[in-house]
Order: structure tokens, then sequence, then C-alpha cells
């Protein structure tokens, strides 16, 4: 007999999902670009539990602590899930007081009991991809290789004008609510309050600084005439004019790292991305210098809370008003959020080794909320593997063989050398099933062979999906002995004009650039493609 069926649903828990086909092709790409990045700045890895000592997490995190996820006490030890991937690196260094200078990644887990919205990329369980560069060196320029890092990875990954790299500073931050009469014991929570900024508007934020964190209104309203300030070193020249900032020493060191870090972003050609953003905050207890966000569009909710008629109530499975476990996908309150963020910890290591302090400056991608977005931008161009050459038998009839035996070699010598290939196992199958097989995952070359064509050593290679009036429509009579240099070659081509159309595409986005510099883009594009 057969088991019985489970009573319950069978499903994943909320906040997760499971991933497979495109989905898992297109993560993987974004993994490697990342990565790519990584190692060309010098990074290496390292790997750590996924769990911790709850103490070790605990005091680190502010308001946000709530969201970490503990263990149930089984008798021994009391863990939680890692929260993040910065407090486990902090942790690591202490443990490993040789270890003084590193350029750390960590692409890994995290876990965090958050309302999820798992088609914005909100998820109970998601990756995220760190760098870091921990030692002590001369101020800012690891920071502001940090931002040249940002660049590299969303340009890498096509995103060219369609991010924005907020900055700020604690020091800077700290200094303004000094100056505008925050009580010290108030500082940690109105940066959280005014870190929701990019979620509510003033006027909410406001409300929540003065009735639930006791804030004077005549102090809440100084703060809101600067945190609408945003811009680059123009910004910071009009802050020094300022004289009740200039004469706050956290202020005074907080002005010098700026002027430092936009100095050594222009050697760097990484300051076209940079917004010096007075309403960042971040949240997080442990930042202690230069703060960034990474945001684009659809990071802002479309429709700020205090505008949303009231919240409908969900009538699935006994669904409550502000039930924490509903996901909020189809909320227009809630945007995706910052797609990357980070910052300079200092005294973070000093925590857990006491004397020892290692500074630190790390920035974190959110894999799932890049992926969100880079899906939607896809539309139907995902792929469902990663093939590159699909091997195709021509032919009819009863005396037709198949060419199971042709195909298996061929696709040996595209594997020697290291090319993606995959064929139909039939033995002789029909032309228009192979065809079919290719075009569901989305394989960019046929090969296909013919009786007549191999006995002249030759077979046609074909690109997929180019338009009927192609002149390459049908393929072209490649010589076998050169098979793998004939592949490779349009492989590289083809990979130059997916490159150069895609940043045609961009240009059209991009603050209404004019049409005539989308039509040399396409242009190049299309001759790239006859060459």
């Amino acid at each position: 007999m057969a088991p019985k069926a489970p009573k319950f649903d069978i499903k994943t828990p909320k906040g997760t999902r499971d991933w497979s086909g495109p989905d898992m092709v297109l993560r993987e790409k974004i993994f490697k670009t990342i990565t790519d990045v990584f190692k060309r700045h010098g990074g290496i890895t390292i790997d750590t539990p996924v769990f911790e000592l709850k103490e070790i997490l605990a005091g680190k995190y502010g308001e946000d602590s709530k969201l970490i996820y503990d263990l149930a006490d089984q008798g021994g030890e009391l863990c939680s899930l890692r929260y993040d991937l910065t407090v486990p690196f902090a942790r690591y260094l202490a443990m490993n007081k040789d270890v003084t200078q590193i350029k750390r990644y960590h692409i890994a887990k995290v876990y965090r009991r958050d309302q999820p919205a798992v088609k914005k990329g909100r998820m109970r369980e998601f990756y995220q991809c760190d760098f870091d560069i921990a030692g002590l060196y001369d101020p800012m320029i690891p920071d502001a290789e940090i931002i040249r890092i940002i660049n590299e990875v969303f340009e890498g990954l096509g995103w060219q004008g369609k991010y924005t790299i907020k900055l700020n500073s604690r020091k800077i931050l700290d200094g303004l609510f000094q100056v505008c009469g925050v009580p010290d014991a108030l500082i940690r929570p109105i940066s959280s309050a005014v870190d929701k900024l990019d979620k509510m508007p003033w006027a909410d934020v406001r409300k929540e600084m003065v009735d639930e964190k006791g804030l004077a209104p005549e102090v809440a309203d100084k703060i809101g005439q600067y945190v609408v300030l945003k811009g680059q070193r123009d910004l910071l020249e009009k802050l020094k004019q300022d004289e009740a900032l200039a004469a706050n020493p956290s202020m005074q060191q907080g002005f010098s790292d700026m002027d430092l870090l936009f100095t050594y972003l222009e050697a760097f050609n990484a300051s076209h991305s940079v917004s010096f953003d007075l309403s960042l905050a971040r949240g997080l207890d442990y930042y202690t210098g230069v703060i960034y966000e990474v945001v684009t569009e659809g990071s802002a909710p479309t429709v700020s809370a205090s505008e949303e008629p009231k919240a409908k109530t969900s009538k699935k499975k006994g669904g409550k008003p502000g039930d924490p476990d509903e996901d909020r996908s189809d909320d227009p309150t809630l945007g995706i959020g910052s797609i990357a963020a980070g910052g300079r910890y200092d005294n973070l290591v000093g925590m857990f080794s006491g004397k020892t302090q290692v500074p630190c400056v790390g920035i974190s991608f959110g894999i799932d909320r890049i992926f969100s977005i880079t899906q939607a931008s896809l539309k139907n161009k995902e792929r469902k593997n990663e093939v590159d050459v699909y091997v195709m038998a021509f032919g009819g009839g009863k005396d037709f063989t198949g060419l199971l035996n042709e195909r298996s070699q061929i696709c040996a010598r595209l594997w020697d050398a290291g090319i993606k290939a995959e064929f139909l196992y039939k033995v002789k199958p029909k032309l228009q099933n192979q065809f079919k097989a290719a075009e569901a995952g989305g394989v960019p070359f046929a090969l296909i062979l013919g009786e007549d064509e191999l006995a002249q050593g030759k077979a046609k290679l074909k690109e997929m999906g180019l338009p009927e009036d192609h002149p390459l429509k049908e393929g072209e009579l490649i010589n076998l002995d050169n098979l793998v240099e004939e592949v490779q070659a349009r492989l590289a081509r083809k990979q130059e004009l997916d490159a150069i159309t895609a940043q045609a595409e961009g240009l059209k986005v991009v603050d209404g650039i004019k049409g005539e510099e989308v039509k040399a883009g396409a242009e190049a594009a299309q001759a790239a493609q006859a060459a």
C-alpha cells in the first residue's frame, strides 16, 4: 500500500524558497560577477559556522536584535543563527590574533526573522556577499577602494547609471545630532529613526522621534533641516561654512575623513555614482565612521505608509492585520530596500578581544534583492542552463542512423575544450524535437550534423533566434578540424555583441539620453553582428 499523504501543507517556511532552473543560472552568474571583482582586488575567502553563540551576536544590532533567530535550548550552549557575516568575521579576527591584515570575502546564507516579501527579495533566509578590508592603514584609502568595488560589481552586472551609492559618516551624523541638541542617550535611537527616511516621509519619522523616542519637538525640527541635504563635495563645503557644525569635534573628524574620501574617489574614478546624503544613518550599532548604502529604482516604496488606505486584512488561513508572518510582496508601501550596504567598524573586534583592535571597513551585497531586480529587467530572456552548443543530427527515413556516435564524439571534443554542450538522449531524434530542447534551454548555438556534411569533414553551426531576414539565419558550414576554434570565436563574438546591446538598452533609461546615442549604440551592435 502507498503511504498516507501527510496531514500538513507541503511547503517551504515563510520567507524562504526553493531555487532551480533559470533562477539558479542567473544567481550563479551574479555570484561569479561579484566573486571575480573580489578576487581582482586581492580578496581571499573564509567560511564560518551558520550559527554562533548567542552572546556573540547579542548587543550588536540595535533595534534589529529582535530579528535574530535563537535556537532552542537543548541543554548545551545557547546559540543563534547568524544575522549577518560581519559579526562572525569580527569574532574570527578576535580568535585569530595573528591575522592583523586581511582582504576577506565571504558568500553565505544569513537569517533574519523579518516580515517577508519574497518577490521583492526580502527573505528570512538569504545570501550575502561580503568584502571587508581589516587592518591598520592610512585613513580612507580602504574606504575608497570599497566604493570602487561597489562600482565594479554593479557595472559588471550591467547596471550603469541605474544605481546610487548613498554616503555619510557616523562622525558627521553624531556631530549633527549633538549640535541640534540630541541627548547622548538618544543618539543611537534617533539615528535608527532617521535610518527609516528611505521608507517613510519626514513627518512620520519626526512623529517617531518625538512621540516614541521622547525627543523635544524643536530638536527634531532642527534635524529635519539637515537630513534633506544631499550632494557631493559641494555639500561638504556647504556644511563646513556652518559655524556651529564646524566647531563640533566629531564633525571636524567627519569633515576631514570625507574630504580625503572624495579625493581618493576621484583618483579611483569612482565618484560618479556617489551621493553624500545626510539622511543615511544605518541602524546597526557597530559602525564608527563612513557608512554607505546602494539604492536603485524600486528600492523605495511606491506609496508611503501614511498615504496608503487602511491595510486590507488577509483572508488566507487566519491572516491577521499586522501579521509579521504574512508575505508583503504585493504591498506598495514596501520597496525592495537597499541592495548593498556597509561601512567602517573600528571597534567591533575589540568587543570580543578586549584591548586588541583591528579596524575594518566593508560592504555587503544582498544577492536576493539584486536577483529580483535583475530578473525583472530580463523579462523573457532567462536561460534554464548555461549550455552554449546543442549538438543535433539531421536526417530521416529508414536509413537514418541518428548519428549518435558522432554526436557523442563531438560533445566529448567540446567538453574537453571547456565548452558547455549537450545533445538529445535519443538514438534517432527528430530535428524538430532537438530544436525544441535547445530553445527550451535558451541555448545560443546549434551544431547540426548531417551525413553528407560529415563525409566532407564539415557541420553547420547555427546561431539560435536570429531574425528571418538575417543572412546567417540558416547557419554556416564550418570545418570540423577547427571545431573548437570556430565555436570559441562565435561565442566570443556573441558575448561582445550582447554587451554592446545591453549598453545601448541601458542608455534608453538614463536621464533622458538623446535618441542619437541610443541609435549609435544599436548601430554598433548591428555592425558587430555583421562582422
